[in-house]
């Protein structure tokens, strides 16, 4: 089956995935989504293949890498290489997330690569990046979510450093090297040359740092743990009701005088404690305990209503069933259907970017490694005799 575009925006591009695990293919899905011909290289089966993501059947692999194609080549012998050579030359794109000094050993680096096609965009990802004294260490997100800080500021004030519940690191830099993928390639269309560009895990937990870096390189202050609560704007976080917990987001001094009012404390608005932003974040404890004790007499869906209908910002906190039972994740569309030959009906999280004229779909199921390998060898010009050949040798 030839390549069925997601999209037609990118169905112009070619791309490379020679990934593995989160980042790099999180990279190439956002490619892919958007209709790039995404052509994932893994090692044939019998030589060990990528088990990652709990294997190809699992879900995660399966929502991991839909809408790509696959094909088998070992790189550890010269006549893959050679192969991956060829398939590279008529490629606009090709992402790697090998350790710095895998793809020199291999041959298979920007410089060699761009030697026969000198518009290539070339992209990178890392642990920690492509030289310093840690370049060539093992990156893995929870060792990206400690180093760049974020661990530091999620959990109970004086509790344990906490992880976030999602490879965050990983999925930002896979996110971040698709967007620089992007901008090479709109910067080609001026100066007809590719490039190489590179991030990491590390370079993108630090920039998703956000505010939190302005507080210690401009203000000079180190951010701590603030549990579910803004750590500057009080009162902003998770508050417990009647039946369960809701977020609540009050911001700006008319939210804040609204938010006495429904909750039968104008007297909040004029006390010493409470009356200035900066006071109440001083006094967060006090005011909390407060605030939780009047909530408490409510169930979530009383105050969700009250709140939202004043114009503050108020939410259920769901769990992943009701995530996907809420009348507005629904109403957007975002789960889409895709049949998979091998495993029937699946139901996944689209793009959650909604463009008109060219949107996103799911066309295509993740595909077993190496399954269009005969499909994409014939596409290169190769004969059934050369096909078999590479097969018999263990190429492919």
């Amino acid at each position: 089956m030839p390549h069925t575009p997601a999209s037609s925006a990118l169905a112009r591009f070619k791309v490379i995935d020679l990934t593995r695990v989160r980042s790099g293919p999180t990279a190439c899905r956002q490619l892919a989504d958007w209709g790039a011909d995404v052509v994932q290289v893994v090692m044939p089966v019998e030589l060990g293949g990528d088990d990652a993501l709990g294997g190809v059947d699992g879900s995660d692999y399966q929502y991991t890498h839909r809408n790509k194609r696959s094909i088998t080549i070992n790189l550890k012998a010269g006549d893959g290489v050679a192969l991956l050579k060829r398939l590279v030359a008529q490629a606009d794109v090709v992402v790697e997330n090998f350790r710095p000094d895998v793809k020199h050993r291999l041959g298979i680096d920007y410089d060699t690569l761009v030697v026969d096609n000198p518009g290539l965009v070339y992209a990178s990802i890392s642990g920690f990046g492509q030289t310093g004294p840690m370049a060539k260490r093992p990156g893995f997100d929870q060792v990206a979510q400690g180093m760049g800080g974020l661990m530091s500021v999620t959990g109970e004030p004086g509790g344990a450093p906490m992880r976030a519940g999602i490879a965050i690191a990983d999925l930002a830099a896979g996110l971040f090297a698709a967007q620089g993928i992007l901008v090479a390639l709109l910067e080609r269309e001026q100066s007809g040359k590719g490039q190489w560009l590179h991030t990491s895990l590390l370079e993108a937990m630090v920039c998703l740092m956000d505010f939190q870096t302005s507080r210690w390189l401009i203000d000079g202050e180190v951010p701590g743990q603030a549990g579910n609560f803004h750590p500057t704007s009080i009162p902003m976080g998770a508050y417990q009701a009647r039946d369960g917990f809701l977020n609540i987001a009050v911001f700006g001094p008319k939210n804040w005088e609204s938010f006495c009012e429904i909750l039968g404390s104008p007297q909040w608005k004029t006390d010493a404690r409470y009356k200035e932003r900066k006071l109440r974040s001083v006094n967060r404890d006090a005011l909390n305990f407060e605030i939780n004790q009047i909530l408490s007499t409510q169930d979530c869906a009383y105050w969700v209503e009250r709140f939202n209908q004043a114009s503050i910002a108020c939410g259920l906190i769901n769990d992943l069933k009701d995530v996907f039972e809420e009348p507005q994740v629904q109403h957007l569309g975002l789960v889409q259907e895709v049949v998979s030959q091998h495993l029937g009906v699946q139901r996944l999280v689209g793009q959650p970017v909604q463009l008109a004229r060219t949107p996103s779909r799911i066309t295509r199921a993740a595909p077993r490694q190496g399954e269009h390998t005969l499909e994409i060898l014939a596409e290169l010009g190769l004969t059934a005799d050369e096909q078999a050949h590479l097969k018999s040798t263990g190429v492919c």
